[in-house]
């Protein structure tokens, strides 16, 4: 048998917020009403959809078909998320003293639906935001890949905004190994390292680390780049020799259903 592929643990990484995405959005393009991702030429990633309300300024914001989750700000104050995989669709806005409040929806892709009636399965926001059950018209859009290109040019910031952030960190490598990094400290989001995107994490479980390549790795120093959307402040990040997975949620594999639809059950605890 071949040799077992070696395994290295890495010590505390520090991390530090380095910038946040209100200092690192596109130019913005103007339209009537929103439109999903593929409109935009964007196949995974982010967009953040921006209006300005003139008529109503608080009560229920609600997202027709929303794909697939959202993190809402009303002048750029965090007030909480919206996600399709809970069935969830709207949200209340407080009420405010601004003139035309401005809210901003940061909406994620989290994959697509492969098969029945779901196949067609666009991303974004794919009908229409109502306030109050008035259509909102009119808004900026800003896509957001979060491809290597994206991190590479990031540039660093000192902005107040606290939601949404990049934090980046380093560490040395003498001898080159793969490694399991622990994001159990952060909440929802991505890494890269060196520029390669390692994949997603988030809190709810059951995926708290990541595994990373001995062939993403450079002997001397590493970069690493994490982009929470929930996160307010920079968390430690070590490489395990193991990965970690919560336990929120377990799997059971029943073999004696091996050609059964229920061959994977899910139990949540």
């Amino acid at each position: 048998m071949p040799a077992a592929i070696p395994v290295v643990s890495i010590p505390e990484i520090k991390m530090e917020s380095f910038t946040s995405v209100w200092n690192q959005l596109p130019a913005a393009i103007a339209m009537v009403q929103p439109k999903p991702f593929e409109y935009f030429g964007l196949n995974y990633g982010f967009a953040l959809y921006k209006t300005k309300l003139i008529g109503h300024k608080s009560g229920n914001l609600k997202i027709t078909q929303l794909h697939d989750f959202a993190t809402v700000f009303p002048d750029g104050v965090f007030v909480g998320t919206i996600d399709r995989r809970k069935g969830e669709n709207s949200i209340k806005l407080p009420a405010t003293e601004s003139e035309f409040p401005e809210p901003e929806i940061l909406v994620e892709g989290m994959g697509r639906i492969n098969f029945a009636q779901e196949l067609i399965d666009r991303k974004g926001i794919t009908e229409r935001v109502s306030l109050n059950g008035m259509t909102l018209m009119n808004r900026e859009v800003f896509p957001l890949p979060r491809n290597s290109a994206d991190i590479k040019n990031l540039t660093p910031s000192t902005a107040q905004q606290k939601q949404v952030m990049f934090f980046k960190g380093s560490f040395t490598m003498n001898e080159l190994a793969d490694t399991y990094l622990d994001l159990s400290g952060y909440k929802k989001g991505m890494v890269w390292v060196n520029g390669h995107n390692l994949g997603r994490y988030w809190e709810i479980d059951p995926q708290h680390s990541l595994y990373c390549p001995a062939t993403f790795l450079q002997k001397g120093e590493n970069e690493i780049v994490v982009f929470d959307l929930l996160q307010l402040e920079a968390a430690s990040i070590i490489g395990n020799r193991k990965t970690h997975l919560g336990c929120k949620h377990h799997f059971l594999i029943e073999t004696k259903h091996l050609h059964s639809p229920n061959f994977y059950r899910r139990l949540i605890t």
